[in-house]
Order: structure tokens, then sequence, then C-alpha cells
């Protein structure tokens, strides 16, 4: 074992005056030797408030066993979930994204608060994943990262289900293609386990993310949440956090770099992962220091060919890919084409490479070879022109078209576009734009998964389009372009737009361009006042007062610094 005299956590129990403290650690029922050992952080995001965190719990117990076997002391914790399923379309979205800072500063504060020596951290829902991995990155411990897995797909009418089918079902209903009892069967059927969404949504696409950037274990990421081989995964990880407190390599900033980054960007591309990835990785990349913004993002997508055939644009979901052997597949794949760079090292000290060095060929149905690619790029596109200064994203991915011009139909807020929706009082050929909903401006960027599935579920998903500078959900398919900046609260261009101004989208050029001569927008600056802020109170003040503008990842701190204690 390293030398105590490097261990942060005998600030704590060394010495006459820290006998206070080993009392603490002795009502805890721990024992001298316990007490000598290094002390380890076990954090989950373990809350009965979503199927997709109700498994942490028991994998951490095992994880602790792991860490005990190895020598060290484990000491649980846990932090909040914001279930995203259940917060869509109403006011508690304002709270998901927010939910991502909770949980990082939340974790950061338990382990520098008690000096513990290393982590490992469990994520299971979307926001849950990016904010333990901040935490890790930005504590810098000796730490691993393990997803807690998705849920099994339903069955319906002979077919593989999942949440996203009774988003859509709705919309058929009210579009009188679906029948209410085929609904409520669907919704009794779509979610048969705990376990995060079953496709290649954000919690999914931030798993595979995970394994890319080395944080967690080669193959960890795509095994479901109930399959009996995530005790062994766990217990596992919970030795190894001890591996590399002795080896001292590597940590988290040994493990999140410009090159992993850019490894990462391409598994969500080549895998037709969620858009959240766009505002996720450069959060990451801002706990280790690095300037990885949107524009970064997008030069990976551009070079990155689709090879998953994954839903919400594909077919298969997540436990497709770990019975054809997992993430491994992917990444050897991707090494192998080019687009992924092998010798990043990992979280066991292996390369990338060696990491995936045994992992089989792709097997021509969930992952082809790079060979013969679903589409020669990526399938996320970040769109930038006068509309869109910053960027805005869209998936491309499962799009028939990639090119849309029309009308605007503008919304201040999800809930005025919801109503028309609802109503399907909008019209084929329109921009529905809803703004005022980013970052600042929301506050919280909501997720509108909501209003894109009513409009798919409704046959308009690409007879319209959908411009926010909100975020949508990983389950989002369609003409959906979000994550637009800057946002309208802070001035953007999207602030400007007014009913009947002419758009074009274009995925092919990825740009985006609103046809309003430069004289007009100049006068409508001129007259643009800010809409009154909301009264706000609690997080969502402290939020709206701190965040950044999403193309840099909307982050709340300026960025890394050295931790104030050994």
């Amino acid at each position: 074992m390293t030398d105590d005299t490097t261990l942060r956590s005998r600030i704590t129990v060394d010495g006459l005056d820290r006998a206070p403290h080993r009392a603490f650690l002795r009502g805890m029922g721990l024992s001298d030797a316990q007490i000598a050992q290094p002390f380890i952080g076990v954090a989950t995001t373990q809350a009965d408030v979503t199927p997709c965190t109700m498994g942490l719990a028991a994998q951490a117990q095992h994880a602790k066993r792991g860490i005990a076997n190895a020598g060290g002391t484990p000491f649980e914790f846990t932090t909040i979930a914001v279930s995203d399923g259940l917060s869509m379309n109403h006011p508690g979205m304002r709270f998901s994204l927010v939910s991502r800072e909770i949980i990082a500063d939340s974790i950061e504060a338990v382990a520098s608060g008690h000096c513990y020596d290393g982590l490992i951290g469990f994520g299971g829902c979307d926001k849950t994943l990016p904010g333990v991995m901040m935490a890790l990155v930005r504590c810098n411990l000796p730490s691993v990262f393990l997803y807690g897995g998705s849920a099994l797909t339903g069955r319906f009418k002979g077919r593989d289900v999942s949440m996203l089918d009774t988003y859509e079902a709705v919309g058929g209903v009210l579009a009188g293609t679906w029948t209410e009892s085929d609904l409520a069967r669907m919704e009794r059927v779509c979610l048969p386990t705990i376990g995060a969404c079953a496709g290649q949504f954000t919690a999914n696409t931030m798993a595979m993310v995970s394994e890319a950037l080395g944080l967690a274990p080669a193959g960890s990421g795509m095994v479901p949440a109930v399959d009996s081989s995530r005790a062994p995964l766990a217990e596992r990880a919970g030795a190894m956090v001890l591996e590399i407190l002795r080896r001292g390599f590597p940590r988290p900033r040994d493990l999140v770099t410009r090159a992993s980054l850019e490894n990462a960007a391409a598994m969500v591309a080549a895998t037709g992962g969620s858009t959240n990835a766009g505002l996720h990785l450069p959060a990451i990349a801002h706990e280790a220091g690095i300037a990885f913004t949107l524009d970064d993002v997008a030069a990976v997508f551009r070079r990155t060919p689709v090879i998953a055939d994954l839903r919400p644009g594909g077919r298969f979901h997540a436990k497709d890919v770990h019975e054809i052997g997992g993430c491994p597949v992917i990444i050897k794949e991707l090494i192998r084409g080019g687009f992924i760079d092998g010798s990043c090292p990992t979280v066991t000290g292996q390369t990338l490479a060696e990491a995936v060095a045994d992992a089989p060929a792709p097997d021509g149905q969930v992952v082809v070879s790079c060979d013969t690619p679903l589409s020669p790029t990526g399938g996320l596109v970040v769109l930038r022109g006068n509309l869109c200064p910053d960027g805005a994203l869209l998936k491309v991915a499962g799009l028939k078209s990639l090119v849309f011009e029309g009308r605007a139909r503008v919304f201040d807020g999800e809930e005025a576009c919801m109503d028309v929706v609802r109503r399907r009082a909008y019209a084929e050929g329109e921009v529905l734009i809803i703004r005022n909903e980013g970052p600042r401006g929301g506050p919280g960027m909501r997720e509108m998964l909501g209003v894109t599935a009513l409009i798919y579920g409704q046959g308009m998903g690409e007879k319209v389009a959908l411009l926010t500078d909100g975020r949508f959900s990983g389950a989002t398919r369609g003409m959906c372009i979000g994550y637009a900046g800057p946002e309208a609260a802070a001035g953007g261009p999207l602030a400007l737009v007014q009913d009947g101004d002419r758009i074009r989208i274009d995925a092919t050029t990825e740009s985006i361009e609103l046809h309003v001569p430069a004289d007009e927008l100049e006068r409508r600056r001129a007259a643009w006042r800010p809409r009154p802020a909301h009264a706000l109170a609690g997080v969502l003040q402290k939020y709206a007062a701190t965040v950044g503008p999403a193309h840099l990842g909307a982050v709340t701190h300026a960025g890394p610094a050295a931790p104030p204690m050994p």
C-alpha cells in the first residue's frame, strides 16, 4: 500500500488531537484495523424516485465487499436523482439539468469534507451519469465509475418496446392511429424491470462515454441492471480503486484528455447517441481544465461513421449490444477503422486497445463494420448560421430528409407549444420555435421529449421542424434542433424571430439560416427587451445566476482548482 503519509484520510485519524474523530469512527462500528486502512467513498444516486436508480444500493454493497477484501474501508453515501421521465413536460423539468450540478457538488463536498482516499461512483438516470463523472474528475482521486445498467425491453405485438414507444403512442391516440386500449397495454409492458431506459438515449449514451473515456471498466456499460453479472462487476470495481491507489495511476484527470474526449464523442456519433452528450462532454472536460466545446464535438461527429443500429433512429436496444459483446465491440471496430485512439489509458491501467482486444467482431446487425457503415458521418450534426451562431444540435440518425425549409411559428415557452401540438393546431411545413427555455432563461434548460414524441406519434416527425434553446431527450427523433445558442434570454437571434419568418435547415451543409434582411434584424434588435425575469428562489435562483452557455456545457463554476487539503 502507498505509504500512510500519502493517504489524505490520515489527516482525520492520526495524532492525539484526532481522538474525537476516531471516536466517531468507532461509533460507526469500525475496528482499529479498519481505521488504519485507506478510506474509500462509495457514492450512489440510489433513490426510489425512478426505476433507473432503484438497483444502485445493492450494487454498492458488492463494491463495498470488493473494497474491504482489497484492504480498504468503504464509506457509502448517496446523492440525489431527478427522474427525467417523471419531470417531463411540466415545470419540474427545470430541475433535471440542475441536478447534474447538485450531484457533482454534493459528491465533492462529502469526499473532500471527509478526506477520502478514493471513490467509486454509481450513476443510473440521465443526469446522474455525467454528474457523477464530473465529480470524479473534479476530485481527481483514485476512482472508478459504474453505470447501474438499463432496463430490459418489453414486448408488444411481437416486437421489443421501451418507454419511447409509450411517449409516441400518446401522439398516436391524439392522431387517431392508436386506440386508448393499446396505449393502456403499452404503458404496462414497455418497462418490465428496473434500470434506465433501454434505447440509445442519454443514460446509455453516457454509459458508452464512460467506457470510451476510460473512467469505467471496458464491457461494464451495457450489462442490464437486473443481470446477475453486475454483482461480480461491482465487486471487481471496488477492488480496482485500491489497485489504482497502490499504483498511483491513473487518476480521472489522467484519463480525461483531449484524445479521450474525442474518443467519447466518436462513440456518441457512431451509435446515434443522445444530443445531450453535446452538453455533457464539454462539462466533463471543464472539470479537467480542458476547453472542449460544441465545436470540438462537431468536428468528431463530422468524421465518424454510424455503425450501431440503435433506437431511436435504429432498431436495437442496450440489451442487444450486451448480447453481442457490449461496448468493446464498438470501440474495437472504431479503433480498427481509425476513428478512436486506442493508446489512451483506462482505469484498469491498460490502454483502451488492450482493454477491448478480446472483443468479438461486429455481428453485422446491431453493429456493422466501419467498411460498410449505416451512415458515413455521425448520427449527430451541429448546425450553425445567423440563427444559431454558437451552434445547435440535430440528431440525423434515422432521418429520411436532411433539409427542411419553412415558416416560423414562435412560442415563448414549452407549455404554449404543447397546447397547440395536443390540439393538432399546427401545419405541415412550419418551424415550431420554443424559446426562453435555455440554461438561464428557463431556467434549467428543460428537455422536451413530451412535445417531440407527440409530434412524431401524430405522424408529423419530419413534416414540421422544432427548434429550441432548450434540450431534447436522447429518445427524441424527427427534425428536432435543440441547444440553440446564444439562448433567447441572452439576446440570441432566436429572440428576434417572428411568426412567418422563413428558416432553412440543411444538415448536409450543417447550416441553419433565418432569411430575414440584416437591416430588419437590426431594427428588431434595437426594439428587443429581455423578458421580465422569473420570480426565482432557492436552487433555481442560484443556478440562473451562475450557469454558463450550452455550447460550453452549461457549467456553474470557473474550472478545476487544487483541493485545499493534502
